[in-house]
């Protein structure tokens, strides 16, 4: 078997709708990941994952967005500058990052997948529709949750970004 190079690390509520953007991602990848790649979930980034992330040569941080475009943004990350910031209520990735360096002497490449979702302000399981091609927000039309934009981004990352062989 293969180690684990890299982390895919989604983060969310899956109980307030489009907040659960992260663990469902992971969930759907979990029969899709090839070798080299661990998957994880949880309500939200803690101090502790630094501890987790400082074990991979790469990191990809999966979260719901609530603004960015559709259907996902991609970027990379750096460490926080002047060093973590956190609260009881989580912890930022570049502040994770940051106490990977810090503490771990470890710095691995990290993105951020923000997917873009639209309700958050209610209670409820499952994902909201997604918009339709030419709709600028949910399709009401459909009134099931959606994975579309999931879907989409797995298409997308298997033609720009390979997590396992890229450097």
């Amino acid at each position: 078997m293969t180690p684990a190079t890299t982390l895919i690390l989604g983060w969310g509520n899956p109980g307030r709708v489009d907040d659960g953007l992260g663990p469902a991602f992971i969930d759907a990848l979990t029969t899709l990941a090839p070798p080299g790649i661990a998957l994880d979930s949880d309500y939200q980034l803690t101090v502790e994952n630094a501890a987790q992330v400082s074990r991979y040569d790469r990191v990809l941080f999966v979260d719901a967005d609530r603004g960015g475009p559709e259907p996902f943004t991609l970027k990379r990350l750096e460490p926080a500058a002047g060093g973590p910031s956190f609260s009881t209520h989580g912890v930022e990735p570049g502040a994770v990052l940051s106490l990977c360096r810090d503490l771990f002497d470890a710095a691995p490449e990290a993105w951020l997948l923000g997917i873009r979702g639209y309700e958050f302000d209610r209670f409820g399981e499952g994902l909201s529709p997604a918009p339709g091609p030419t709709s600028s927000g949910p399709s009401s039309s459909s009134g099931r949750p959606s994975n579309r934009r999931i879907a989409r981004w797995c298409d997308v990352r298997r033609q720009t970004f390979d997590p396992v062989h890229r450097r």
